[in-house]
């Protein structure tokens, strides 16, 4: 073993303290934005990690969190299934993992290729970060999702976009681990100039107890949820395989071979399943905590374990619950601003990256159906009453972007372009 995994048990417990700051902003702020319960989200995902490492051989320096693929259709779910069902499509989604996870075992990562190719999940993508573009905004302007008026518009104005122009500063212009830590920067600007303007709600925080149990939700199984949701499970896989890849570069090691990306699904899956288990969020790699691997140059996988047990710890602290649910509108509408505009560059530079010809018939198309139908809600189905079926939003526009892949001649070339972007690990 490398000298870094002998280091003393004391530098161990600091490193993995530091890991869960650099990925708590991120983390809660999934919770928040959908109504989850934050304390819950932070058991989930410090119950992820360590399911993950106990599949992967605790090999690989990741954290897992709340996936930020999952906030438009759980918003979308909850409203129109209740929170219950909700949890149960996220627990079906983490099902998708696994099953990836067998196909790379039997039949490798070219069928991931052919599944979803560059040109399939760039526009999934970027429906993501879009299609919440409208709600990001009512909340910078101190609104509800459906537009109803909570904070005055001056005052929210004044709140939002300082926490927006913080975030901004901070990810552009921050040094070393400050700038892996834009967004809790946004969120303290923001939760200030809350206070100052007296919008925050002390009674609640004050009201609650300082150990309390994280408030669990046991899942229903509803099929109409389910189909809901799990459709969107595809995009975040492909964010597991880049967090992967891209830790593995930092490190100088494959773990595509060794633990394998079978395990590495299979270890996503199990965490999201068990988060729907208990009424957490989804959770895949966090991009932040390879930043982390990468500035610190610790690539000890234990640091890890002590992140998800200061997770775990923290679920438990009543009063710490109550502050971050406490947290006004407007500052998280600043920060969506950029962070749901984020998602959609981050589909963008997949197509760019990978060439994707949109001057080819087959890939406009592919494109521009996509993105009309997971931005402009058009709904196959009824979808009226809880008996009735329909698809529409994220979860439509994922099945017919692969489906329109798979039907449309010339979709072999994705074979040319797997052996093209082989990583070189």
């Amino acid at each position: 073993m490398s000298d870094e995994f002998n280091e003393p048990l004391w530098r161990q417990v600091l490193s993995g303290a530091q890991m869960l700051f650099v990925a708590f902003g991120a983390l809660v702020l999934m919770p928040l934005i959908t109504g989850l319960d934050p304390n819950v989200a932070l058991f989930t995902a410090g119950m992820g990690t360590l399911l993950f490492q106990i599949v992967t051989g605790r090999q690989v320096p990741v954290f897992l969190a709340s996936s930020f693929a999952f906030i438009t259709p759980i918003i979308l779910a909850k409203g129109q299934f209740g929170l219950a069902a909700t949890m149960g499509g996220v627990v079906a989604a983490g099902f998708v993992y696994t099953f990836l996870g067998l196909a790379v075992k039997i039949k490798g990562t070219g069928f991931i290729d052919r599944l979803l190719p560059p040109v399939v999940i760039g526009p999934v993508i970027i429906s993501i970060g879009l299609a919440m573009a409208p709600i990001a905004a009512n909340m910078a302007m101190g609104k509800a999702g459906d537009g109803t008026e909570l904070i005055p518009y001056a005052t929210a104005m004044w709140i939002s976009m300082p926490a927006l122009l913080t975030t901004l500063v901070v990810a552009v212009f921050g040094k070393g681990i400050f700038r892996l830590v834009p967004i809790i920067s946004g969120v303290l600007v923001g939760f200030a100039l809350s206070f100052w303007f007296g919008v925050v709600d002390t009674a609640k925080i004050l009201a609650a107890p300082w150990l309390e149990l994280p408030a669990f939700t046991a899942p229903e199984f509803n099929w109409q949820a389910i189909l809901f949701i799990v459709p969107v499970a595809l995009a975040p896989a492909i964010e597991h395989i880049g967090g992967v890849i891209a830790v593995g570069s930092v490190t100088g090691k494959n773990y595509l071979k060794t633990p394998g990306l079978h395990r590495t699904l299979l270890g996503d899956g199990l965490a999201t399943s068990a988060a729907g288990l208990f009424g957490g969020p989804p959770n895949t790699t966090y991009a932040e905590v390879t930043g982390a691997v990468m500035l610190t140059k610790n690539y000890n996988p234990k640091i890890m374990t002590w992140a998800a047990l200061f997770a775990i710890g923290l679920a438990f602290i009543g009063k710490f619950g109550a502050i971050l649910q406490s947290i006004p509108v407007p500052v998280m509408g600043g920060i969506l601003c950029l962070l749901f505009g984020s998602i959609a560059a981050v589909g963008m530079n997949t197509m760019i990256r990978h060439k994707v010809d949109l001057a080819e018939a087959r890939n406009l198309v592919i494109v521009s159906v996509t993105l009309v139908f997971g931005i402009g809600g058009v709904l196959i189905g009824t979808g009226t009453g809880p008996d009735d079926f329909g698809l529409k939003g994220i979860a439509l526009c994922a099945i017919v972007a692969i489906a329109l892949n798979l039907v449309l001649p010339g979709h072999d070339a994705w074979k040319h372009k797997a052996a093209d972007d082989a990583p070189d690990i």
